[in-house]
C-alpha cells in the first residue's frame, strides 16, 4: 500500500515536473519531455533485461543441439 502511495505521489510531481521542462526548454533543439522520464518508478519499470536472440541460440545449444549417449 506504501509502494502505491509512493508511485500516485510521484505520478503527481513527475506531471508537474514534465510540465515546467517543456516551459523553458527549446522545440528546435530538444524533444518534449514526458512524465515517465521524471518517475523513478517508471524509470525502473523501463529497466527490466529483455531477452535478445543471442542469448536464446545459447540456449538453443545447450537443451536442443547437444549429443545424447
Amino acid at each position: 500500500m506504501a509502494e502505491a502511495k509512493s508511485k500516485d505521489n510521484w505520478a503527481h510531481t513527475a506531471a508537474a515536473l514534465a510540465m515546467l521542462a517543456n516551459c523553458h526548454r527549446d522545440p528546435r533543439k530538444a524533444r518534449a519531455f514526458k512524465p515517465q522520464d521524471f518517475d523513478p518508478h517508471a524509470l525502473a519499470e523501463k529497466r527490466k533485461p529483455v531477452m535478445r536472440t543471442s542469448d536464446l541460440e545459447i540456449l538453443k545449444t545447450i537443451f536442443v543441439e547437444r549429443k545424447r549417449p
